[in-house]
This record gives C-alpha cells, structure tokens and sequence, in this order.
C-alpha cells in the first residue's frame, strides 16, 4: 500500500516510527490508519509542532459516538505505542493509560472429540456446484482453523510464497496485532497442503492468495461462515446462534485449550507452557493467553488442581485483557 502523507508536527516523526515498524516485523498497513487518523486529529487541534499534553490526550481518548471497542482499543494504544516511541526519544509528551477490555463471561464452545469426527466428516464429504474449487480447499482450510488456531481472516490471506512445503511452515501476515508470525504444520497438516498444493498451486503466482473464489478472487469470511453453517447442520451439531455459536472462531479456541492440555499432560511447567501457546497464537503479552488457561482448567480439574496456586500468583483472582483474541 502507499503510505499516506501526514501533515501535523508529528509527519516525520510518524514516517520514522512506521519504518521502525516495518523493520521490526509489523505491517505497515496496521498502522497507517490508526496514525492517519492521528495526524487529522492534530491539524484539527493546530499541533504543528512535536507536543502533546493531557488536554490532547484526554480528547484522542474520548471513545466516539458509535465507535465499535475494538476500534476504541486499537485508536488509543497504538497512538499510546508512538507516544512512548517519542518520549524514549526525549520528547516531552504526555502518555495515555491503557484502555482494556473487561473480562466477560461469554464461553466459547469447545468442540468435543465426537463434534470434531462428525464435523470434518461433513468437510470431507461436502460438494458445492458454484464452486468446484471448494471440495479441495475446505478440507484444507478448516484444519489449518482447528489444527493451527489460525483467525479466519489470517487463514484466507495466505499467499502461496507464504508457504514453506520442504519445512512445513506457513507465514501469517494479515494478522490482528501487525505483526507477522510462522505456524508449524504437523506432519498430517503438511501432507495435506502438499497435496492440495499439487492440485492447485501450479495455478498459482506467488503473490496469489492459496483459496480463491469462482472468478480468482481472495475468498471472504462471509462466504465460509455460510459454509460452517452448512456443515454444522450436516454434522448435526445444534448451532445456538445470538453469538453462542458455535463459531468459526470457536476452533481457535478449541485448539488452544486442546494444545494447553497437551503440554500440560507431557510433563511440561505452566511456566513454560504458557509464553509458547502465547508466542504461537501471536498474543502479545500471556495476559491475552489467560482465557485459554482458565478454559482448561474449567474443562479439566485435574489440571486446575495442579496449577490453581501457581495460576493465581501469575494472573490473581481476576483480570482485564488489554487485547482482544
């Protein structure tokens, strides 16, 4: 993308820190709106100059009429993320505090190992007439889901540069938090894209996304999510609906409890265990990771019994996530 051209005191400095960005790993597109915005928002206040004091930030916090939390969220701390950049530089500007999201309790729906047989036996056996294309891509796509945690979103945008079939490994780039992270393919996993890669990638440029709709187009969640539903039907898995799913996102779930679990039951230390679902999931701190260990342990008690003390002195009672999933 071209990057935008910025006008208030702080247009160098914006161009310095999205370059520091991008050599730290992050993409630059998650940032530039953000920033953009920023930048509209100190011409509108006549900042020509690099500053910024309480009165700036109390009204850049302000959370707008209709504004969604998650866009609230993502406005505030990365401007906050730039405002410390500046100050580390030595500039006198005032820094924002956090705005977090407070813990709910919504319960994701964990697919149980009886939801998952039926479900991808509904996958494996599912047939479109619009788009024949599908009966070799979904089987691939919902396991990169379940077997990867991957988003939606992160999965559709995979381009085939993006993925390493002599070492199994895919790279992620349209990701949530901006910076691109590599998921791991087990063995299975890689035999599969290996064959759908014979079947499809020689179609295929390496700027060119790995599932595509009828016309070659970057397939679109909506699309899936119809297909989920679809599948959810033919697996016979009740689907609840008003947001209780079960949900595309829901697999995300399912595979960071599943693989918290795993590690747990091979010996390994909570300490240890956590920091690398986190990494994994592309969290950036364990905090974000929290909900997932809370899960197990609700599904678990075996697993509750043997880290509820180091749980609390990690975590305590209760916490605020200062990122959505």
């Amino acid at each position: 993308m071209s990057r935008p051209v910025f006008h208030s005191g702080f247009a160098d400095e914006i161009n310095q820190y999205l370059d520091y960005k991008i050599a730290s790993g992050y993409t630059e597109k998650s940032y530039c709106s953000v920033l953009k915005s920023f930048d509209v928002f100190c011409c509108q206040r006549e900042i020509y100059n690099v500053r910024f004091n309480r009165s700036d930030a109390d009204a850049w916090v302000e959370k707008k009429e209709n504004e969604a939390t998650t866009s609230h969220y993502a406005r505030v701390n990365k401007v906050k993320s730039f405002l410390e950049y500046l100050s580390l530089k030595g500039y006198d500007v005032y820094l924002m505090h956090d705005v977090f999201f407070k813990a709910t309790d919504f319960q994701p729906h964990i697919y149980t190992d009886d939801e998952i047989q039926r479900y991808f036996h509904a996958v494996d056996t599912y047939h479109s007439s619009r788009n024949l294309m599908e009966d070799a891509q979904l089987p691939v796509l919902f396991r990169l889901l379940y077997c990867c945690g991957t988003r939606i979103n992160e999965t559709l945008g995979i381009k085939k540069s993006d993925v390493d079939l002599t070492n199994g490994i895919i790279r992620l780039t349209e990701v949530k938090n901006g910076c691109e992270r590599y998921i791991v393919l087990g063995q299975e996993m890689n035999q599969l894209m290996k064959r759908y890669a014979d079947k499809t990638f020689y179609l295929l440029g390496d700027g060119d996304y790995i599932f595509v709709s009828f016309d070659d187009r970057r397939r679109q969640g909506r699309r899936i999510y119809d297909i989920h539903r679809r599948i959810l039907k033919e697996a016979g898995i009740p689907f609840l609906g008003d947001g209780n799913g079960p949900r595309l996102h829901d697999w995300r779930h399912t595979f960071a409890v599943r693989s918290f679990k795993q590690m747990v039951d091979s010996g390994m230390d909570m300490y240890v265990a956590l920091p690398i679902l986190s990494t994994y999931l592309g969290h950036k701190t364990i905090y974000a990771t929290e909900r997932y260990v809370r899960l197990t342990m609700s599904l678990y008690p075996y697993i509750e019994e043997r880290f509820s003390q180091c749980f609390s002195e990690v975590f305590g009672k209760e916490t605020v996530y200062d990122q959505t999933d």
